[in-house]
């Protein structure tokens, strides 16, 4: 009876073995979609990050702002906000970067592939300038870093060496283009640039500082034609007969 005992023992034995190896061995979908998941989910977190930060910058300016706020608000833990940004002034650079830094790549590239006239590339560069500085999350930045410059001169010197200085030789190459060809009078190029970016400045401030308090929303698209009208008007060579 003992021997019948273990010989059904074993085999319940035998059987729980032949189960573990089994499972071992079986494809793990379930764990691979997790890990997959978790994968999609870490190559996603440095953006959900930097949108996170660039709205608490946006809402708090750079010396408020909390790294904490800006991990709660991207849904981690402060710890992993450190894996991917050493401190404030890194976290800020990398939204100046993700949010700006495309923009002025393919302006560069617009002026250097271009082909055709002055007045319409600069009507071009001008509108797309306005459309982005339009967006309020985007015309925070330069807002921010004006007002906190005296505080945090390194920003201000981040934002001037990546953005002004790039908008400005964007600006330059195209009215020393004109210039070149005869289609734009001869200017003062450095300073002719420093005028025509100001009204972009204005801009900013006032999605930002000044429009709520407008009876109506600032129309982007009649700025923007006026903006370059007023250039063009400025630049262009006057016509034989006509009063330079």
């Amino acid at each position: 009876m003992a021997r019948a005992v273990d010989v059904k023992s074993g085999r319940k034995s035998g059987a729980r073995r032949e189960q573990r190896l089994e499972l071992r061995h079986a494809p793990q979908i379930g764990s691979r979609h997790q890990q997959s998941a978790r994968a999609r989910r870490k190559e996603a977190r440095p953006a959900e990050i930097l949108a996170a930060a660039l709205d608490i910058f946006a809402a708090r300016g750079f010396a408020a702002a909390k790294l904490d706020e800006v991990a709660a608000k991207a849904g981690v833990s402060k710890g992993t906000l450190y894996l991917y940004y050493r401190n404030k002034e890194a976290l800020f650079e990398a939204v100046v970067r993700e949010k700006l830094g495309p923009e002025i790549d393919r302006m560069e590239r617009m002026v250097e592939g271009y082909s055709g006239s002055p007045s319409d590339l600069l009507a071009m560069i001008f509108t797309q300038v306005a459309t982005l500085v339009s967006r309020k999350e985007i015309a925070a930045i330069p807002k921010m870093v004006i007002a906190e410059s005296g505080n945090f001169p390194d920003l201000a010197q981040f934002y001037f060496d990546n953005v002004i200085k790039r908008g400005t030789s964007i600006l330059g190459r195209v009215i020393g283009r004109g210039v070149e060809t005869g289609e734009f009078r001869v200017v003062d190029v450095p300073q002719a640039v420093k005028v025509l970016m100001a009204p972009i400045l204005f801009l900013a401030q006032w999605r930002t500082a000044f429009e709520i308090h407008d009876d109506a929303p600032l129309d982007v698209k009649a700025f923007s034609r006026a903006h370059v009208d007023l250039a063009l008007a400025a630049l262009r060579r006057p016509n034989e007969g006509e009063a330079a």
